[in-house]
């Protein structure tokens, strides 16, 4: 007696609108056609009400003549529109790169305060978050501008801490350098110099993993950066001189100009960021290990070296992607500053449009620049989270 074995019957296709993946594809597809139907709808509407009021469409108004001037720079009112929008993001730029520095810095050191064993530097560290991080950063834009900076005494009465600076209502200004013949070869120069700087860094980091040699990497290439520019200044004949800021009449000379609209902006963006930065910076400390710190107790390191060499770069490694919010974040407010007058890009867009320039192609070009500059950081953010990832063997 023989026994027939029946093929097994493959399992029966689900009908097209009852397949889960066709149904996918066609969610998706329909919400890209949706989405491409909004934005021609949205262009076609705005062309359209352009024709209708004789306002023009392309860019070619950019290679017109300003016809205004930009505050604290020596900009002409000859220039074409494209060279104001240049100056305008070059000057949020430096708010931003500036400020992303310095809230950094003291985001780290009011945030390690805020975890102090001394009562009086943590509950200061904590009057500091508290205070800043819930007041807008308008408001202290404006309060460091009209209530602080303009309140400065007027030029006849200017201050003049250990004769090098000058501080009045027109803004501070300071001592800088002064280039003479031979100076680009000297900042070639410079340029080594760093170069130099990092390869100590490097042997000292690679002896020190070989020999367990204290490596003083910092010491070392500080020294010898320095001793080439030195050398350097003095091979040149002093290509780099220093020009104090003076006082003759009613016109400063010399030095470098910080305008109050610039420092307002700054003080008040580093100081808002700032304190969120050490409210992410301390529950970041506490996010490491107890048994890390213990670690440190055990091999008698102190309280400084324990948080630098142990506690911190544990503790930065989880605060990198939220501190990239807060850059974003600063380097955004920056338009802001359009409250006070500081010519950043917004700000210059607006005077060109007051001037009878398209207003829908200068906002767009607004958008743009804040949004690349928005990408850049976010893509410097995430390469460095990389970098600090912990990738398990």
């Amino acid at each position: 007696m023989s026994l027939s074995i029946e093929p097994e019957s493959s399992p029966q296709k689900p009908p097209p609108w009852r397949d889960l993946r066709i149904i996918r594809v066609l969610l998706q597809v329909g919400y890209l056609l949706a989405v491409a139907a909004l934005i021609a709808w949205l262009f076609i509407n705005l062309t359209t009400n352009l024709d209708r009021q004789g306002i023009r469409r392309d860019f070619g108004f950019l290679d017109q003549r300003t016809g205004f001037t930009i505050l604290g720079t020596d900009f002409s009112s000859s220039q074409p529109i494209s060279d104001a929008l240049w100056v305008g993001l070059m000057n949020t730029l430096r708010v931003g790169i500036v400020g992303i520095v310095l809230a950094l810095i003291l985001g780290i050191v009011v945030g390690v305060a805020r975890l102090s064993s001394n009562w009086l530097v943590r509950r200061s560290a904590s009057a500091f978050v508290e205070a800043l991080r819930n007041v807008p950063p308008l408001v202290l834009i404006a309060f460091f501008y009209f209530a602080v900076l303009t309140q400065l005494p007027t030029i006849d009465n200017a201050l003049t801490p250990l004769g090098i600076i000058v501080l009045s209502n027109r803004g501070l200004n300071l001592p800088w350098y002064e280039l003479a013949p031979g100076s680009g070869v000297f900042v070639a120069l410079c340029g080594v110099a760093v170069v130099a700087a990092v390869a100590v860094g490097i042997w000292r980091t690679r002896r020190f993993d070989a020999t367990g040699e204290p490596h003083h990497r910092v010491a070392f290439g500080a020294g010898v950066a320095i001793a080439i520019v030195v050398l350097a200044w003095l091979a040149l004949e002093r290509p780099v001189a220093l020009t104090i800021p003076g006082i003759e009449g009613r016109v400063i000379t010399g030095g470098t100009q910080v305008l109050p609209e610039y420092a307002a902006l700054l003080i008040a963006l580093v100081l808002y960021t700032a304190s969120f930065i050490a409210e992410i910076v301390r529950g970041s400390i506490q996010a490491v290990p107890l048994g890390q710190t213990e670690a440190g107790d055990a091999l008698g390191l102190s309280w400084f070296h324990r948080m630098r060499h142990v506690v911190l770069p544990q503790a930065l490694r989880i605060a990198t992607p939220a501190t990239g919010n807060e850059f974003l974040n600063l380097n955004k407010n920056v338009s802001l500053g359009v409250v006070i007058a500081y010519p950043e890009l917004l700000r210059v867009a607006r005077q060109a449009i007051g001037n009878g320039q398209p207003a829908p192609q200068l906002v767009f070009l607004v958008l743009v620049g804040y949004l690349g500059m928005s990408l850049i950081i976010s893509a410097l953010v995430n390469l460095a989270n990389r970098r600090l990832q912990l990738v398990e063997r």
